[in-house]
């Protein structure tokens, strides 16, 4: 009894002006995603590239691994951190992830 009347009724004419809406949904939405997730993406990346190319022989750095050493040598893509009782270790510039105060590696027992 009830499925046969819904059958028998017609389709509504949509409204007009859903596809405008939906256009100025995405933009939006886009633009919602630009500075929650892009926009401060680029701001760490920057200031991680300025951090790396500020390294300097005798500064105290953290790697990404966690290993805590001091700067003996660096070139152009590589630094030489002497970790500790002239032990030397290479790593990649881009591996650094801070640099730390002076004297951080006296106040954690290394060398």
């Amino acid at each position: 009894m009830f499925i046969a009347s819904a059958h028998a009724q017609t389709q509504s004419a949509q409204p007009a002006g859903g596809e405008l809406f939906q256009i100025g949904f995405l933009v939006v939405l886009f633009g919602l995603f630009y500075f929650i997730a892009i926009r401060p993406q680029r701001k760490r990346q920057k200031e991680h590239t300025d951090m790396v190319g500020s390294l300097k022989k005798g500064d105290e750095v953290s790697m990404s691994s966690g290993m805590l050493g001091k700067i003996t040598a660096l070139d152009e893509n590589y630094i030489t951190l002497g970790v500790t009782g002239g032990l030397e270790l290479k790593f990649q510039r881009v591996h650094v992830n801070a640099i730390l105060p002076k004297g951080t590696l006296k106040s954690v027992g290394s060398d």
